[in-house]
């Protein structure tokens, strides 16, 4: 590889790598989520720590993907992993649903008016159980 063509990648990395992780920010932004999330949990004096949470970990997101490590430990200790993914996927896609007042008109549409927590933790725990089986399937595997 010639340096020119190094530096273009290196350029072009950072770049992508920047305008994604801006995007990411924008998006919990525009949602809400850590405030929201200290708002229910009654937690407003830890904002930080939730705020410095979100940053390793997707820090440690970005290591991984650049790595990809391989974890040799027993499924029994994929299992948390697995449903912190969930439910850190779980409360975004809840949380972009809300935003989009999504679940009163599928809650009217398949007739659940008044029982939308049904629903909010239908979705949760499909998220949690599916981040499950990646972990034990597709990872261990």
């Amino acid at each position: 590889m010639t340096t020119i063509n190094i530096l273009a990648v290196s350029f072009f990395g950072f770049a992508s790598g920047l305008a994604v992780g801006s995007g990411f920010v924008a998006f919990l932004t525009v949602l809400g989520i850590i405030p929201r999330l200290t708002q229910l949990t009654k937690t407003m004096k830890m904002i930080q720590q939730y705020e410095w949470a979100v940053v390793l970990g997707a820090l440690t997101g970005v290591f991984a993907s650049l790595r990809d490590p391989v974890l040799h430990i027993s499924p029994f200790f994929l299992i948390p992993l697995g449903i912190t993914g969930g439910v850190f996927v779980g409360m975004l896609a809840a949380a972009l649903t809300e935003v989009l007042n999504v679940l009163p008109i599928l809650a009217k549409r398949i007739r659940l008016d008044g029982e939308i927590v049904i629903l909010i933790m239908a979705i949760v725990l499909g998220k949690i159980f599916g981040s499950i089986f990646q972990w034990l399937y597709f990872v261990h595997h």
